[in-house]
């Protein structure tokens, strides 16, 4: 392969496109809203029902977090990772180079079901491949500049390092319904 001649746009986004098709997609088919909002572990993080006004999010369910982090960083369940990888590591990026509507912990509307979110998940990746597609080798290439924290780095350091996000999180949502169907379902409660 002469990879003066590679495309490098296509590649960085089969880097996703692959797991996401072959080995994700398929594992969150059929997740409930039980196991959605399931802690298998006391005081997690959650998308949980707004009870205060001082909570993060503006729809009616709002997601646990703090910055900085406190120390050791809580357990977080599937909504808080789905809410997590739809907020924090897709939204943002959207609205800061796709044109995307601006998005927040604070100002995001919270999924109150697994299928919400996954709706929402869906719609923020298909954002996010359209985004990537539309910069073609040479935007790959542009510095990330003020909008994020390295701005010497190019866009493609940036398409990295949200795939890794994605692949990371997402296994863990996978994870985690492993072990809600080997814990809570086998025990019944």
């Amino acid at each position: 392969m002469d990879t003066e001649q590679l495309d490098w746009n296509p590649t960085l986004r089969e880097q996703w496109e692959f797991h996401w098709n072959y080995q994700l997609r398929a594992r969150l088919d059929g997740l409930t809203d039980d196991e959605y909002f399931w802690s298998p572990v006391p005081d997690a993080w959650n998308v949980r029902p707004r009870h205060s006004a001082a909570q993060h999010g503006t729809g009616a369910f709002t997601i646990d977090y703090a910055f900085p982090e406190p120390v050791p960083t809580p357990f977080t369940t599937i909504a808080w990772r789905l809410g997590h990888v739809i907020v924090g590591v897709l939204a943002t990026r959207n609205a800061t180079h796709f044109g995307g509507p601006a998005a927040s912990y604070e100002t995001w509307e919270y999924a109150g079901s697994a299928a919400a979110a996954l709706d929402q998940l869906q719609t923020q990746l298909d954002i996010w491949l359209a985004g990537v597609s539309g910069l073609g080798e040479a935007g790959l290439r542009i510095p990330l500049g003020a909008k994020e924290p390295f701005p010497e780095l190019p866009m493609a350091a940036l398409v990295l390092h949200i795939h890794r996000e994605l692949i990371h999180h997402l296994s863990e949502v996978c994870l985690l319904r492993d072990l809600y169907l080997h814990t809570k379902a086998r025990t019944g409660s």
